[in-house]
């Protein structure tokens, strides 16, 4: 993992440029017992060819057997390590789209949902709703009022929206109001610490307003709530790495997690296509010493359990990485942040497939593609997702020697 104390006596001004695309929900499974992950069916001979010139491996993103959330899986990539650094998805949701989060607030981050008239729910996404109609019943919740505290909220993308608590005395050790489940009713808002109960209470007076106002606004006629957090002062990527970094994403909660680190957020449209993303980068490349490029898709298909589609998505990247390759990185990752295999069509614990290149300073190993089997026996070995960003800095030349 990185050690920050350590890392901030090695690092150095100058070095070579950094860039980490991380294709989200990248690993995958098998179909069948003898068939080809997600990656290991997509033709990816550009991909396949920095595989096999560079080093290879699979990554680890929090400890074996856990399957990551995609705060911790980030954090972990960007050198944080995930158990110690912990961020709730609230505050990612809210900084995304540029909600300030002060010491002392509460953010959530909220889906609208479908209920029947029983109040159970039918669909825990309101049918994947387009942005626009989500943000027309985001301007239905704006009008709740609660004495005591300011309330905010905003519409993310599709049937997602991040809510904002300030006021005295607020706490986030609150769990979630999804059950993550259908034919059930969404749950109230239950205080984990003594602490919390003063702020459970506002968010159940806020629920019971935001049925009633929701009422016959089917597919999304209720809301469930997750990720009750606050603001986790995380170090920044300029005093530990002294690095300036960007990020390029289409999804605010990947925006949120690289602005809390200090990264600056490249503004992108929410359809931006992976070679539109690799023309911001490529547009932004001169000045920034680490820019860090997301593509969401790999991970939707995945939960999908669209295979095929994943596939696609994969083979989308690949055709476009020559805009990142021109470039000429001192060091180029392509990793994904979990597994989501489409077989499990969900966030899984599965090691993830990492691919390495530095042509100045990598060990090439005998990987001929990019793939789960093909990692396995790379160079870089099984590790601890959080030591990419210190691997990325010494292959940069950006660390000194320790010791004499």
């Amino acid at each position: 993992m990185a050690n920050f104390e350590l890392l901030s006596e090695l690092v150095q001004d100058a070095g070579g440029k950094i860039l980490l695309l991380v294709m989200d929900g990248l690993g995958g499974l098998p179909r069948t017992p003898d068939g080809l992950t997600e990656l290991e069916t997509a033709h990816t001979p550009n991909m396949d060819a920095l595989a096999k010139a560079g080093s290879t491996g699979l990554t680890i993103p929090v400890a074996r057997g856990i399957a990551p959330g995609s705060g911790p899986a980030h954090l972990a990539l960007f050198g944080y390590a995930p158990i110690e650094y912990k961020i709730g998805r609230g505050v990612l949701e809210a900084t995304g789209i540029g909600i300030e989060v002060k010491p002392g607030d509460v953010a959530v981050r909220g889906n609208f949902c479908t209920v029947d008239a029983n109040g159970l729910i039918t669909d825990r996404r309101a049918g994947r709703i387009p942005t626009e109609e989500g943000a027309k019943r985001v301007e239905l919740l704006k009008q709740i009022k609660i004495d005591g505290v300011d309330i905010t909220v905003e519409a993310v993308q599709d049937y997602r929206f991040a809510l904002l608590l300030r006021g005295e005395g607020l706490s986030g050790a609150i769990a979630d109001t999804d059950p993550q489940a259908t034919g059930v009713p969404t749950l109230p808002a239950r205080a984990t610490d003594p602490k919390a109960e003063y702020t459970a209470g506002i968010i159940n007076q806020w629920l019971e307003q935001a049925r009633e106002i929701l009422k016959g606004h089917e597919p999304a006629n209720m809301v469930t709530l997750r990720g009750f957090a606050e603001d986790p002062a995380l170090p920044k990527y300029k005093d530990v790495y002294k690095l300036k970094a960007a990020c390029v994403a289409v999804y605010p909660m990947y925006k949120g997690v690289s602005r809390l680190v200090g990264m600056d957020v490249i503004e992108t449209d929410g359809h931006d296509s992976a070679a539109d993303e690799f023309r911001r980068v490529a547009a932004i490349w001169n000045d920034y010493d680490f820019v860090f490029c997301h593509i969401k898709y790999t991970d939707s298909r995945g939960e999908d359990g669209n295979f095929d589609a994943k596939v696609k998505v994969i083979e989308e990247v690949d055709a476009a990485l020559p805009i990142l390759t021109a470039l000429n990185p001192a060091v180029l990752i392509i990793t994904g942040d979990h597994s989501t295999p489409a077989a499990y069509k969900a966030h899984s614990w599965h090691p993830v497939p990492t691919l390495l290149s530095a042509p100045k300073t990598h060990m090439p190993d005998r990987a001929q593609a990019y793939g789960e089997r093909e990692c396995m026996t790379g160079a870089l070995g099984q590790f601890p997702a959080a030591d990419l960003m210190p691997l990325a800095l010494a292959h940069a030349n950006r660390l000194a020697k320790y010791g004499a």
